[in-house]
């Protein structure tokens, strides 16, 4: 994979690289690591905390510990935790490093013994790959779960500590492994995930109860290796994802990572009952695509309905799909997304595809996870710089019709927005009663934020403006856990 590319304007805001500046922006400014872990309270607070907002907005991102070796890529750093623990109309800050083995290892070594992705693949031992647990962090059974997009540990955390409690034996099995964005069923406690490897069959399916206790986990045939990145869920079934995004064969054979774009492959989406076996999976073809992340999915009579954001292929100036600059653009992560809306009838075998809305670039999208494989309307995106990995400003969808119900930005170019996510407001049953939090950095005036919105008005601004001593580098995903989901184990 290549370097992201940072403009020169955004270089000359960011002088600030704590390993040197010869890896490159990537590790400067906004990307730059945070090398201190830190308890903050009695932050100063520009308006009002909500007294009904209860729980921890997590986020996690890449933050190496220690210098890289060779060319570093954003998806390689250490995971790091950041929490905002809001109890009471106050709010505490927290952030640690996420304890994989990998880093304890280089930890101990003072310094960096295993390479990135622009170096490497799994399973070289002259060059090996950190598992870095970087990607993506959820809520289940009470703790937090910290997980990486390349399928490796699930690593648990403590979700008002931030300590690494060990790792979930429920990942190991099959091809050994645990990718990123696996699923919680909230009114079930279930945890649904999936896990992909090179060798066939290429990919599993399981489901953990809320006990941690595997209740189902199946292999699933693919075609060849693929890259998918999420799924879905509904009441009744799981929706995994079969992309016409490969490896490039003979860098695979070397094992490096290059991407390869097929544009006369189908998108598959396999539809499988929640605890079907191998042979009850339903494949389902659309026109070819990649996707990085689902918004929700549902059923509707018999259709299985999913939303999510459409990464749109580039194209030549006579429209065909440009499959070379597809894949390059991917592994550059600059992203343009779309909006869109698939629909799969399990009865007919008829399937469809439309856009929700054609006009926003947004991605890492957010809803009301109390409703996951439910019908649900309301989702809230960041707005994204489709040159790099820079997001300015968050939006809320309505995504029934495609209406842009509130955006908001501060400085816009200026600023760097993590993943929002919605936080229900105590005792609030309506869809969007409730916030959306979510971490803003000001480049232009080194100035850091913790934003809190009124998720039904986003257009009117932060009710309360976090003003942080420290700074949150640009990372990944992020969740949401109510009081009472972390008490409950806790207390335990």
């Amino acid at each position: 994979m290549s370097q992201v590319n940072m403009s020169a304007r955004e270089m000359d805001y960011s002088p600030e690289a704590p390993f040197g500046q010869e890896y490159g922006p990537v590790l400067m400014g906004p990307f730059a690591p945070v090398l201190e872990e830190t308890v903050l309270d009695d932050l100063e607070v520009e308006g009002e905390i909500p007294s009904d907002l209860n729980g921890v907005y997590l986020r996690n991102g890449p933050n190496p510990r220690f210098p890289p070796q060779g060319r570093y890529h954003p998806f390689d750093g250490d995971g790091m935790i950041h929490a905002a623990h809001f109890e009471n109309g106050r709010v505490v800050y927290r952030n640690r490093w996420v304890r994989t083995a990998g880093l304890v290892e280089e930890m101990q070594a003072g310094k960096a013994t295993y390479w990135g992705i622009r170096e490497t693949l799994k399973g070289r031992d002259d060059k090996r790959l950190k598992d870095t647990a970087n990607t993506d962090v959820i809520g289940h059974g009470g703790i937090a779960l910290a997980s990486w997009y390349m399928s490796g540990d699930i690593y648990k955390i403590d979700p008002v500590t931030l300590e690494t409690l060990g790792t979930a034996p429920y990942a190991q099995g099959l091809g050994g492994g645990y990718s990123a964005h696996s699923k919680v069923d909230e009114s079930t406690g279930e945890l649904m995930f999936f896990d992909y490897w090179n060798e066939s069959p290429y990919m599993s399916y399981g489901v953990v109860g809320a006990n941690g206790e595997v209740k189902n986990h199946v292999p699933i045939q693919l075609p060849g290796p693929r890259l998918p990145h999420d799924m879905a869920i509904t009441k009744n079934y799981s929706i995994l994802h079969d992309l016409p995004l490969l490896h490039e064969e003979k860098a695979l054979a070397a094992g490096r990572h290059k991407l390869e774009f097929h544009p006369a492959m189908p998108t598959r989406f396999g539809v499988i009952p929640r605890y079907g076996d191998s042979d009850s999976i339903r494949w389902f073809e659309f026109s070819p695509c990649f996707l990085y992340h689902t918004v929700n999915a549902w059923e509707e009579g018999d259709e299985v309905v999913m939303v999510a954001c459409r990464y749109m292929p580039a194209r030549t100036t006579s429209g065909d799909i440009d499959s070379n600059r597809t894949a390059r653009d991917i592994a550059q992560l600059k992203m343009n997304a779309r909006l869109w809306r698939w629909r799969m009838n399990m009865k007919t075998g008829q399937c469809k595809e439309e856009p929700i809305d054609d006009r926003y670039n947004v991605e890492f999208p957010s809803f009301r996870a109390e409703h996951i494989g439910q019908k649900t309307r309301y989702a809230y995106l960041v707005d994204h710089n489709p040159e790099i990995l820079h997001w300015t400003g968050i939006r809320k969808f309505d995504t029934d019709t495609g209406q842009l119900l509130g955006s908001f930005s501060d400085g816009h170019e200026h600023s760097w927005y993590s993943e929002p996510w919605f936080a229900p407001a105590d005792g609030g049953s309506a869809e969007d009663d409730g916030y959306v939090v979510v971490f803003r950095w000001d480049q232009a005036n080194r100035e850091q934020q913790l934003q809190v919105f009124d998720a039904r008005d986003i257009d009117a601004g932060p009710v309360a403006r976090v003003k942080m001593p420290v700074r949150v580098p640009s990372g990944f995903h992020a969740c949401w856990i109510n009081r009472e989901r972390i008490a409950d184990t806790r207390s335990a």
